[in-house]
């Protein structure tokens, strides 16, 4: 079922919206078995359905994009928090890859402060653990859950740490990382500026995409952590820009 959950979540992100008939064709099962897997993603506010169609709530759904590809998310986090130290301060951004690395980062460390953007996070680890979180100001994002604008800038302003987590939306080999907001993607250049080193959470589909917003960072990414269906001729890109490739 959950590699079901994951091709609907597949085909809606490309789609956004499709007839429930044809999910159940292109997954070769009956519409009553798809149409219970639809019920499974409805009821954790991921998707909607209305006249029957399946849509996504929001692209931006941080519910929604932590679960789809979450086995290969899961282990991009897991390795990540094996860079992290007990006792250290570290920045992670918003984003699915991200939570999932808080989330691992709680379930493995000790006494942490996490410097965020991302309302989610904050929430997501409530409870978890003893970290400090210094959740930074700024416009929130409703959808996304994360806190923009140059209130970030201000803020982030206070500290410098070694490590900064961040996610991307896509790739281009022309300009490197993208976002596909614009204030996501300032956000994160306010914070990579009070960071020694950058580190991309992100699964290998994201080479294929390319989002319209430049992340253009002034600190140099360090390493990307991805899962191993990253192609030879990417990976050989990313080292020739002196970034490591991690692979779980």
């Amino acid at each position: 079922m959950k590699d079901r959950l994951n091709k609907i979540l597949e085909l809606l992100t490309k789609e956004n919206k499709m007839e429930v008939s044809l999910l159940a064709e292109k997954l070769s099962v009956s519409q009553v078995t798809i149409r219970k897997d639809l019920d499974a993603l409805e009821s954790r506010g991921i998707i909607k359905r209305e006249h029957g169609f399946a849509l996504l709530c929001s692209m931006d759904d941080i519910n929604g994009r932590i679960a789809y590809h979450y086995e290969e998310k899961r282990k991009i986090a897991q390795k990540a928090s094996e860079m992290v130290q007990n006792g250290d301060t570290i920045m992670i951004e918003s984003g699915s890859c991200c939570a999932l690395l808080a989330d691992a980062l709680a379930n493995t460390k000790k006494d942490l402060t996490i410097i965020t953007n991302s309302a989610f996070i904050a929430g997501y680890i409530r409870g978890k653990a003893n970290f400090q979180i210094v959740l930074l100001g700024g416009i929130y994002q409703q959808d996304a859950q994360v806190m923009v604008g140059p209130m970030v800038q201000q803020c982030v302003e206070n500290f410098f740490v070694d490590l900064f987590f961040i996610g991307t939306d896509g790739y281009n080999s022309r300009i490197g990382f993208t976002n596909r907001d614009q204030m996501r993607a300032q956000a994160v250049r306010d914070m990579a500026r009070q960071a020694d080193n950058v580190i991309v959470l992100t699964e290998s589909d994201k080479f294929a995409k390319n989002s319209i917003v430049p992340l253009n960072l002034k600190t140099p990414i360090k390493a990307v952590i991805t899962d191993a269906n990253i192609s030879d001729t990417m990976k050989a890109e990313l080292e020739s820009h002196n970034i490591t490739v991690i692979i779980p």
